[in-house]
């Protein structure tokens, strides 16, 4: 059996302003047309359908006109759940149309622990929550991470395994020692949105989504990221992007193995680094792919007027201009700050702030200030 892997579609997304909608109909595109060849049994989706709880008309015609192509008009299953992008409510419209035509969608912790049964699997659909959520879910006021959550979320789970079945897991969260992106929304603050890899080892295989790199996780076969579908960022402009075909064998001594499927972009992402008057000269800029989503460094060591509307008439997509002086000068100032930062005592610290923050030292009296207030902490502690 095959399952496609997807996650993290982003409908309605935009990059630096331009809107995406035509890029992702395109790649939905290339996914349908692999589906179709593979002869895949299902299509999951992990998360992040939409790019923002209250999407737009166009973006929430854009998702429904997929998700019909894939279930009603080529009757491929499908199992799904909300991301943390994801509104629960909108997601769920259409909803009675759905399960009886074997599209599936979890956007409830409540709803997650009972499985669905499809040919020889168990897929358990386990949408993003809050540390919150399962507090409420649980009754238990001590639950303050992730982590706590999903593992007793899958010993729930494992209370409905069949053994004469395999289990497939579905979810949506940052698995710890993974490698995010610029792109990636940061859920985890000190460690509290992280889930461990080894609490899915109960399962066969497990389909995530949220992190945007389909190899963010580098050591397993069995819990994977399918990645987005599109760039996102300049410092995803050298990853591939797409989703995984999942093999599942018959005989259940053999382990469930996923390749990834590259899609080939409408419009890449790139960056560029010249001096203006090379960069706006035909011999220059005929060589590069000007349809692209760009991203330019300026080695120029002057301001020029209108840089970034001159340069735009080339690069129609300009997304980010950066003078690289500029660059150089603020990398430098962070490096000098990080080694000598240790050297510093907390007066000269706050002096330092002071100056980085205002453009002007501290006067005389907040100076005053400043030392009655260290030695008044020093007395008391």
């Amino acid at each position: 059996m095959k399952i496609l892997h997807t996650a993290d579609w982003h409908i309605g997304r935009k990059f630096n302003g331009f809107s995406l909608l035509e890029e992702q109909q395109d790649a939905f595109s290339q996914l349908l047309e692999v589906a179709l060849k593979e002869e895949v049994a299902a299509i999951v989706i992990a998360g992040d359908l939409y790019d923002r709880s209250n999407p737009s008309a166009e973006s929430v015609k854009v998702l429904q006109d997929m998700l019909i192509k894939l279930n009603l008009e080529h009757r491929f299953p499908v199992f799904a759940i909300s991301g943390n992008h994801d509104s629960p409510t909108r997601l769920n419209v259409g909803s009675p149309w759905m399960q009886p035509n074997q599209f599936y969608l979890t956007t409830k912790i409540e709803e997650a622990s009972s499985p669905i049964e499809f040919q020889d699997l168990q897929l358990f659909l386990l949408p993003y929550f809050e540390p919150f959520h399962a507090r409420e879910y649980f009754g238990d006021e001590s639950i303050r991470d992730i982590q706590t959550g999903v593992q007793l979320m899958v010993e729930k789970m494992s209370e409905n395994f069949d053994s004469s079945k395999r289990q497939l897991l579905v979810s949506h969260f940052f698995v710890a020692g993974s490698t995010k992106e610029e792109s990636e929304t940061t859920l985890e603050v000190g460690g509290l949105a992280n889930v461990t890899q080894d609490t899915f080892t109960a399962f066969d295989y497990v389909a995530l989504g949220h992190l945007h790199y389909q190899d963010a996780l580098k050591h397993g076969e069995k819990v994977k990221y399918s990645g987005s579908l599109l760039k996102y960022s300049l410092s995803e402009m050298n990853q591939e992007k797409g989703f995984r075909i999942v093999d599942i064998p018959e005989d259940k001594a053999q382990p469930v193995t996923s390749r990834f499927i590259a899609i080939k972009p409408l419009r890449d992402v790139q960056k560029i680094t010249g001096n203006f008057a090379a960069l706006c000269q035909p011999e220059s800029y005929q060589k590069t792919d000007r349809e692209a989503y760009t991203g330019i460094v300026l080695e120029d060591q002057t301001v020029i007027d209108n840089a970034i509307g001159q340069l735009r008439e080339i690069y129609p997509r300009l997304i980010q201009l950066e003078l690289a002086a500029l660059k150089t000068q603020q990398t430098s100032s962070r490096i000098l700050q990080e080694e000598t930062i240790k050297e510093l005592d907390t007066t000269q610290l706050v002096q330092s702030y002071y100056q980085e923050v205002m453009s002007e030292p501290l006067s005389e009296k907040q100076q005053a200030w400043l030392e009655q207030a260290i030695l008044e902490e020093t007395k008391e502690s």
